[in-house]
């Protein structure tokens, strides 16, 4: 997208939508042109990109590497690495999973092992650093870390998922220095386990996880900027300023082994949120204009999101549903009533993509919505490019990427 940046996690906006206008309507015949490409390390992470700055946090070996390139030339600019002794204990890559975020000149990571680093963004020197897991007594996660860090006013805010109060924090962007510590016991304990049989109350823990793999998000909701975070439990809403939880929402899985993962997504004093294990389903509350209290509008198994976050446009969303590849579904919902407007099968077998060639079908993927169109990539590289529309879903051109190469 030639002249806007997309700094951290899903874009400026943090909600995988560009501003950008006059883009491509279809594919080219012959393809997309390459304008450059990398041999990379391992990881899940995106890539950031802030001016002429691409920004890529990666594993190779034994370390984590923040690597900086040349946006428009793929040129190697400066790298910052350090030990990484992660293992994924589910077999997947050992790479960090965040994405990086970049602010004027600096650049935040959040590693795999829950290393918190500041590096310049022009030079690649060290600002500043903490090891979040030892200092917050962070249990150890399924999947290692997976949230993205974020910027409101000059607080850097983590999903750290520290006990006992210390889900989240907030940290001095410049200096580095705990600025407040935020959700855990204190709000989880004694909270009805909404959407379970017989809505039991919770009983805490002390090893109990808080963190999941989703972003914390800012918003503005009925005049009042609040961060809204899917935390393991369930959503809470904080002030940003100081870390008071405004209100939270019990909303996981009964199954010990699930996650949550996709982003809220906020549109006016609407709040959506949705998890894939075991039928948990999505949920759209209406936050109160008290801003501490909100109203259940529905809830639905229309859509099971397991980790890619919803793009919404003009009232509807469109979202990958399912867990794995072989319940891949890619559907448009309405947002205000949860209907189902359309639904295409995305199954494929489960790891055809590493023994067989790649069928016509994203699996699971990931959108991003520009100049009205939706650019979905799917997991085994199948690229999609179509107009939005809530009545029907046709793409103008499918291409396959050779990632794995």
């Amino acid at each position: 997208m030639p002249d806007e940046d997309w700094p951290r996690f899903l874009g400026p906006h943090g909600n995988g939508i560009s501003d950008e206008t006059g883009l491509l309507e279809r594919w080219p015949a012959n393809g997309l042109p390459i304008v450059w490409e990398k041999k990379i390390g391992t990881g899940y992470g995106a890539p950031s990109v802030r001016g002429d700055w691409l920004v890529l946090h990666h594993r190779i070996g034994d370390e984590e590497i923040v690597e900086c390139f040349e946006a428009a030339s793929g040129k190697s600019l400066w790298r910052y690495g350090y030990p990484s002794r992660f293992i994924d204990p589910y077999g997947y890559n050992n790479g960090p999973r965040g994405t990086p975020l970049l602010i004027t000149n600096r650049c935040y990571t959040f590693g795999a092992e829950g290393k918190l680093v500041c590096l310049e963004l022009h030079t690649g020197n060290l600002v500043w650093q903490r090891d979040t897991a030892k200092e917050f007594e962070v249990p150890p996660a399924f999947f290692g870390v997976g949230s993205s860090p974020i910027l409101e006013g000059d607080l850097l805010t983590v999903m750290v998922g520290g006990q006992p109060n210390a889900g989240l924090v907030a940290f001095d962007a410049k200096t580095g220095k705990t600025a407040w510590e935020s959700v855990g016991e204190k709000n989880w304990q004694g909270k009805p386990m909404t959407g379970w049989p017989g809505e039991p109350k919770v009983s805490w823990k002390r090893w109990d996880k808080q963190a999941s793999y989703s972003t914390p998000l800012p918003a503005t909701v009925n005049g009042q900027r609040q961060i809204f975070c899917l935390m393991r439990q369930g959503l809470v809403s904080l002030n940003p300023t100081n870390g008071n939880v405004n209100f939270s929402f019990w909303f996981r899985s009964r199954v010990e082994e699930s996650v949550n993962a996709m982003n809220p997504v906020v549109v006016d004093d609407l709040i959506f949120i949705s998890a894939a294990y075991y039928r948990v389903g999505s949920v759209l509350l209406r936050v109160r204009p008290d801003n501490r209290s909100f109203n259940e509008v529905w809830r639905s198994t229309a859509l099971e999101i397991h980790w890619t976050t919803p793009i919404y446009h003009d009232g509807y969303l469109y979202a990958f549903s399912g867990r794995n590849e072989p319940d891949a579904r890619f559907r448009c919902v309405e947002l205000k009533t949860g209907r189902l407007l359309w639904d295409r099968d995305e199954s494929w077998p489960l790891h055809s993509s590493r023994e067989t060639p790649q069928p016509k079908v994203y699996g699971r993927g990931s959108a991003i919505l520009a100049d009205g169109k939706l650019i979905v990539l799917g997991e085994g590289g199948l690229l999609g490019l179509f107009k939005v529309n809530p009545q029907k879903r046709s793409e103008d051109e499918l291409i396959c990427l050779n990632l794995a190469k």
